[in-house]
């Protein structure tokens, strides 16, 4: 039982809700260790094959919560650097989930919330929405965050916003690449739910495979090494069950194993 989350649901899809709308889904110390959980248990269960993350109320998330901060900003350097693992922690078991993400934001998504959004495998923004890495405003910097932010809008353009804090609306947010999609706040649920189904389609070993891949080949030298490693991973996963269903369910013109699972 969670008392900073619900969760959702609907078929082979899980939407964790944050659900402190009084405090605009900031984090505290209990929502940090709560959604790392929540993260954990559905990327185990064999049940859920897409996560949505989502907010209660106007706001994404405003990050973190200014009392919890304020409390950090009281203590040694060790529960310092505790708070900040369990904050980090958090971002990376969300970025790392086997199965694909999805970051519904419809509003304030702000510092941590940014964050969040980034951390998803792919991000659907309402109109209404904006974003800030706004901690240089607090005297801090958005260091737990940063892989995240820098590898979705990239070290240009994190250059200016991680030091200008300045606020981007959902149009900018989709031209950085911090979003995919923007669409009106009543089309937001239907955009969800076209991605969801499009990745409902897709082998749930594969996506994680994918998901790997791209870490692996990110940002690296395309070199001998580079090249025998992505040969090894396709051979490897020829070899499985599902991609030997996935080829003769394509050749067979029938559905594969997994979407009737």
């Amino acid at each position: 039982m969670f008392t900073t989350l619900e969760i959702e649901l609907s078929g082979k899809v899980a939407t964790i809700w944050m659900n402190r709308p009084d405090m605009h889904n900031a984090f505290d110390e209990t929502l940090i260790a709560e959604l790392t959980a929540a993260c954990i248990a559905l990327d185990a269960d064999p049940d859920v094959r897409v996560v949505v993350l989502a907010g209660r109320g106007k706001s994404f998330s405003a990050g973190a919560d200014l009392n919890w901060m304020k409390r950090a900003a009281n203590n040694g350097l060790d529960d310092n650097l505790n708070d900040a693992r369990g904050l980090a922690g958090m971002l990376r078991t969300l970025a790392e989930m086997k199965k694909p993400t999805i970051a519904r934001v419809q509003g304030a998504a702000l510092g941590g919330g940014t964050g969040l959004t980034a951390a998803c495998d792919i991000a659907v923004a309402s109109s209404k929405a904006f974003f800030a890495t706004s901690e240089v405003k607090f005297g801090i910097i958005p260091s737990a965050i940063s892989p995240y932010v820098v590898r979705a809008i990239g070290a240009r353009q994190a250059y200016r916003y991680f030091q200008s804090a300045e606020r981007i609306d959902a149009a900018r947010a989709r031209e950085l690449g911090l979003v995919h999609e923007m669409v009106e706040p009543e089309q937001l649920d239907a955009k969800v739910q076209e991605i969801v189904a499009a990745l409902i389609l897709g082998g749930p070993l594969a996506q994680a495979a994918a998901k790997d891949l791209i870490r692996a080949v990110d940002n690296q030298p395309i070199n001998h090494t580079l090249v025998e490693d992505t040969a090894h991973r396709i051979a490897h996963l020829r070899a499985t069950p599902e991609a030997r269903d996935g080829i003769a369910a394509f050749l067979d013109k029938r559905p594969p194993a997994w979407i009737g699972e």
